[in-house]
């Protein structure tokens, strides 16, 4: 038997290669940063323990909105405030930024941790080439996996059983 190839014609296709074509003028990331400007508008996701925080950083004067209330009245532990504030100052970029969070699940300790992660997964996305190494070297991107240990069947905590008793 005899194989044919039918040569059907296709508009605006001269031949096929196996190159890719120079991408368009309008494309580069030369124009996408001069059309969005710089610094650009970033989201990230942060865990710790049980707490989720869902964080947006906008190009703004760095104020903050957590649950619909500023950071001092949401963390009023100043520890907590600078945890939070770390990867901003990391990479020295303080009030260059306004953050919008929502914050579930866990306690205050978790909740802090879990915002750190977020904003630091945030400036990552905002600017991948200069902000990840910085970023990585202070360990910022890295998911605290440390959770509390489940309760087991028969013992009273996740570890602590029963004391024996001989007689």
């Amino acid at each position: 038997m005899a194989e044919t190839t039918a040569e059907i014609p296709v508009e605006g296709v001269e031949e096929y290669t196996t190159e890719t074509p120079e991408a368009p003028q309008e494309y580069t990331s030369e124009s996408l940063a001069s059309r969005f400007g710089d610094p650009q508008p970033a989201a990230g996701t942060g865990r710790r323990k049980n707490a989720i925080a869902r964080v947006r950083i906008i190009p703004g004067t760095g104020q903050w909105k957590i649950n619909g209330r500023t950071l001092e009245g949401y963390f009023p532990n100043k520890v907590h405030q600078q945890e939070v504030n770390e990867p901003f100052k990391v990479l020295e970029l303080e009030d260059r930024y306004d953050v919008v969070a929502r914050i579930s699940g866990g306690g205050i300790s978790g909740q802090a941790g879990a915002l750190r992660l977020g904003v630091a997964r945030a400036l990552n996305e905002a600017d991948v080439d200069n902000n990840r190494g910085p970023l990585k070297k202070a360990g910022f991107l890295t998911r605290d996996a440390r959770a509390v240990e489940r309760k087991k069947a028969g013992l009273k905590k996740a570890r602590k059983g029963t004391q024996y008793s001989k007689r």
